[in-house]
């Protein structure tokens, strides 16, 4: 092989490493890791099984999963950045902008029952989170129980006993010889036994509203996470998207359906692979 074609070679390894790296791009595994319990949709203890299978996943995401470097932290879990509007009520029209998100209490997930539609491969997932805590920073405009707000500072929401359903959408494609999940979408409903607020120059400086706005908010919790109902869910989602996309784009869904079918097999003909 000639200098420069030897050359050119590494050039063309070195370049698809920066692509890889810029991509998030963990590869996937290729064989089955201890941490999943590989289960069969055609048994009929298949809810069980998966229901050991995912809170065993969840277990290991507190530690890492070896080779997914692209999930930095789960417990606490880090978001830049989320805008919601909402307007469905009298008592409730909101704009509001959180950023430099921090939430703790994903690393004690409780999973109660997952199951696994063969219709679509799609999943209901239903687990509880002892407590949730979120801070962060917030820009709010607009009326919570009919009290005017326009302000910014720090929030701190801490749930107690949260019980998630969570709803997500899949595809399936090909890549190596597997079957892979790529999760579409997410959506969650919650119930919480508890809230606990609190918002820092709610009124520009007056300490005195701002403290007894905030007695009012926690007085008055299940009308406040009502309100917040749209912001909580949000936030959740975002959360489990972008950790759900990760772990499937690098663990074949074969090791937690080991009967899953291929895309051929449920679609009818080959899918693209997801960008």
């Amino acid at each position: 092989m000639s200098v420069h074609l030897e050359r050119s070679w590494i050039v063309m390894g070195l370049l698809a490493l920066a692509i890889s790296l810029v991509r998030g791009d963990d590869g996937f595994l290729t064989e089955p890791p201890d941490y999943i319990k590989e289960c069969r949709i055609a048994d009929k203890n298949f809810v069980n099984c998966s229901t050991q299978s995912i809170q065993q996943l969840f277990d290991k995401l507190n530690d890492g999963i070896p080779g997914l470097t692209s999930i930095k932290s789960f417990d606490p879990f880090h978001l830049n950045r989320i805008r919601i509007t909402q307007g469905n009520s009298n008592a409730i029209n909101l704009k509001v902008e959180l950023a430099n998100v921090k939430i703790v209490g994903f690393g004690h997930t409780h999973v109660l029952e997952s199951q696994v539609f063969k219709k679509d491969y799609s999943w209901k997932t239903t687990f509880t989170l002892p407590v949730m805590k979120l801070k962060g920073d917030y820009s709010l405009f607009g009326r919570i129980l009919l009290i005017p707000l326009n302000g910014r500072g720090q929030v701190f929401l801490d749930a107690d006993n949260m019980t998630v359903t969570m709803h997500t959408k899949t595809r399936l494609y090909s890549k190596g010889g597997f079957t892979f999940y790529n999760v579409t979408n997410c959506r969650v409903d919650f119930k919480i036994d508890g809230l606990k607020s609190y918002f820092s120059n709610l009124f520009n400086g007056n300490k005195q509203l701002e403290d007894s706005t905030n007695k009012f908010f926690n007085d008055n919790w299940r009308m406040l996470a009502d309100a917040l109902y749209t912001v909580i869910t949000q936030t959740i989602e975002d959360i489990l998207l972008d950790v759900l996309k990760k772990i499937f784009h690098y663990i074949p869904a074969n090791y937690f359906v080991s009967d899953i079918p291929t895309p051929e097999q449920l679609y009818g003909k080959a899918k693209p692979k997801p960008k």
